[in-house]
């Protein structure tokens, strides 16, 4: 009785420990990588593009997060950077070194984006920008693990500018050099980046620059900028800014009678239909903005033929999360369209061939990202310049657009390849600001 007692009790041991065993086995195969996110949830930079471009990021996460990508589960943990740089630098130290994430995604703002990413970089781990466009976040820093799909500020004036210079003289009847324009802009980051593209696109095209000036942000009133506006007389005005900055210049432009022939926005507020139309009403009829494509504007004939329905899942998504809005914000799609390249190009490579979710597997697989154009569902590629070039991290080959709201729509009208219908120049007569 006692053998058998003794043999009952060294198989139920063996038992035990083998199903610990497996237990222990199972915890080491369970394999994940956390994300983190930061993007502005409150105050005015939310309400301005960043809390759409929250919820493009989080469609992608979640629908990823069901499943395994090479093996590995994906944890998403959200950090709300409340508009402010030194919340955005403090959430980005908080997941790094407590919530021990492997990397951190996102970032609205370039005023944000350029401290974080030097911390990120001195801390060595891997950044994926997905949105701020400011060059001063990469230009000359040489960066190893801070990587920006997004195209950059200087595009953006650069293009708006072009879309100008070869529309003078159809559109406005007048040479280039006699074309009278301003650049005015908040002066964070963002604002100075976008108007230094501005600034050299006009004076390739030989524009007279009437007026190029700087602003808070936060200012409470703007009737003094827009007092020189007015004595200055331009035909076109490029404008960079967030909201509520663009609803007040505009609203204090309609009650001193500010006229002009053409506004062009860049990105961020003016990408907010929603807030634009609450702000101006119909006012916001012809206004432009230049950003990435939307994804539901691209031209998907021209894609890897399995992004369209990633497309279309995005699109029911947002619907779902945001029902009734009359046009889905570029926002969205721009931050599901950057995090989507994460998932399927960078993550499943850094695992595969490099071992590894760690910055330097992150990086190596970045770098080896080579998507044509068509390759992603904002319709350009990626390639990222490589360390010891001057915009290291950056990707080379994006490239925004040019929109124009007109009846509750937005068209793309700029470049020539992407356009849907021709533009509306200038302000036609009887409109709010027209100078016709």
């Amino acid at each position: 009785m006692r053998v058998r007692k003794a043999a009952r009790l060294f198989c139920g041991l063996i038992v035990a420990m083998a199903a610990t065993g497996l237990a222990v086995s199972a915890q080491a195969q369970e394999k994940k990588i956390k994300i983190g996110v930061i993007y502005d949830l409150t105050g005015p930079l939310a309400g301005g593009g960043s809390e759409l471009q929250y919820t493009g990021a989080r469609i992608m996460l979640d629908q990823f997060s069901k499943k395994d990508v090479e093996g590995y589960k994906i944890e998403a943990i959200y950090a709300d950077a409340q508009s402010k740089p030194d919340v955005a630098i403090n959430e980005a130290i908080r997941l790094i070194e407590q919530e021990k994430v492997d990397m951190l995604l996102g970032f609205f703002s370039s005023a944000q984006c350029v401290p974080v990413a030097a911390r990120v970089e001195q801390l060595k781990k891997f950044m994926w920008i997905t949105t701020c466009i400011s060059s001063a976040v990469l230009e000359n820093k040489n960066y190893k693990y801070v990587f920006r799909p997004q195209a950059s500020g200087d595009q953006f004036g650069m293009m708006t500018m072009d879309f100008i210079a070869q529309n003078a003289k159809q559109k406005f009847g007048k040479d280039p050099k006699d074309l009278r324009v301003a650049i005015i802009h908040e002066d964070g980051a963002y604002g100075v980046d976008v108007a230094k593209g501005n600034e050299a696109g006009a004076k390739k095209a030989g524009f007279n620059i009437v007026l190029r000036e700087g602003y808070s942000a936060t200012a409470p009133d703007l009737s003094a900028l827009v007092t020189k506006l007015k004595r200055a007389r331009p035909d076109v005005i490029f404008h960079t800014g967030y909201n509520p900055d663009i609803t007040l210049l505009l609203r204090q432009a309609r009650e001193q009678g500010l006229k002009f022939g053409a506004l062009m926005g860049h990105g961020a507020g003016y990408g907010v239909y929603e807030k634009l139309k609450e702000g101006l009403g119909t006012d916001v009829n012809y206004v432009f903005n230049a950003d990435p494509i939307s994804i539901w504007l691209a031209n998907q004939k021209a894609m890897d033929p399995k992004l369209p329905p990633m497309i279309q899942m995005v699109g029911e998504e947002f619907d779902k999360r945001k029902p009734g809005v009359a046009i889905r914000s570029a926002h969205v799609g721009m931050a599901a369209s950057n995090t989507y390249v994460f998932l399927t190009e960078v993550l499943p490579r850094a695992i595969k061939k490099y071992g590894g979710v760690d910055p330097d597997a992150l990086r190596k697989a970045a770098l080896e990202v080579d998507l044509p154009e068509g390759g992603t569902m904002l319709g350009f590629g990626v390639k990222f310049h490589g360390e010891g070039t001057p915009m290291a991290g950056q990707n080379e080959r994006s490239f925004p657009v040019v929109i124009q709201y007109i009846d509750d729509k937005s068209y793309v009208v700029w470049p020539k390849s992407q356009a849907q219908r021709e533009a509306v120049l200038p302000l036609p007569k009887g409109t709010t600001y027209s100078n016709q």
